[in-house]
């Protein structure tokens, strides 16, 4: 297995320790951080190693939205939460602020694996192709969506969900499909995760946010017109 490293952030040793042991039965690379403050210190000296953070909401001295917002202002790296939580408020705003997942405590280890696993394999490359949809060009290589030479910044499951209306253009997508083939797995919120993640979409796509259409009682459809 390539070199892993994943970054845990949690305020509860115990947590921290159940994650690590069953991440390094997989072969991954651990580091820790038992609160906000500190993971942004060891993320900021190692983020060219780190790829991917499993972030606690609630923790001491910086809680994890406060943490999300500064990784988010210069990097697309995959973010899971671990949150006590489950409010669908709490997942929607998470979603908005470019969380890739969520994970509701108690979890099972081998399913944070498996997710873990699901998203690391999603964020790898695919063939060096760019692929231009009404002036929106997609980099498959680096992942990478620009508008008249400029980055769009996406996190990586806006990233997925963009691609996946741009490799069905023009047909419309019912959002249980939508959640079935970019959420990857029986995901039980309500259906304004995709309504929210469409909208922070639009908005950085600017004008060419026109092309993804709301279909009334189907879902969305990327068109160019």
């Amino acid at each position: 297995m390539e070199d892993i490293t994943i970054l845990i952030v949690d305020d509860e040793a115990r947590i921290r320790k159940l994650v690590k042991d069953f991440l390094t039965k997989e072969g991954y690379k651990t580091l820790e951080a038992e609160d906000g403050e500190k993971a942004l210190k060891i993320y900021e000296e190692n983020n060219k190693e780190i790829n991917l953070i499993l972030l606690d909401v609630m923790m001491p001295k910086l809680d994890g939205w406060s943490v999300l917002r500064q990784i988010r202002q210069t990097s697309k790296i995959p973010v899971i939460m671990l949150t006590a939580r489950a409010e669908e408020q709490d997942e929607l705003f998470g979603f908005e602020l470019g969380v890739d997942e969520y994970i509701t405590k108690p979890f099972s280890p081998k399913v944070l694996v498996a997710r873990i696993k699901a998203i690391l394999n999603r964020a790898k490359p695919e063939k060096n192709e760019v692929k231009d949809y009404g002036g929106i060009k997609i980099d498959l290589d680096g992942r990478n969506v620009s508008i008249d030479g400029k980055n769009v910044e996406l996190s990586l499951r806006e990233y997925e969900l963009l691609k996946y209306l741009l490799d069905n253009e023009n047909v419309a997508l019912s959002r249980d499909k939508i959640l079935n083939n970019v959420w990857n797995y029986d995901y039980y919120g309500d259906s304004r995760t995709i309504d929210s993640h469409i909208k922070k979409i639009r908005h950085k796509l600017g004008k060419k946010g026109k092309y993804i259409k709301t279909m009334r009682g189907i879902g969305y459809k990327f068109e160019v017109k």
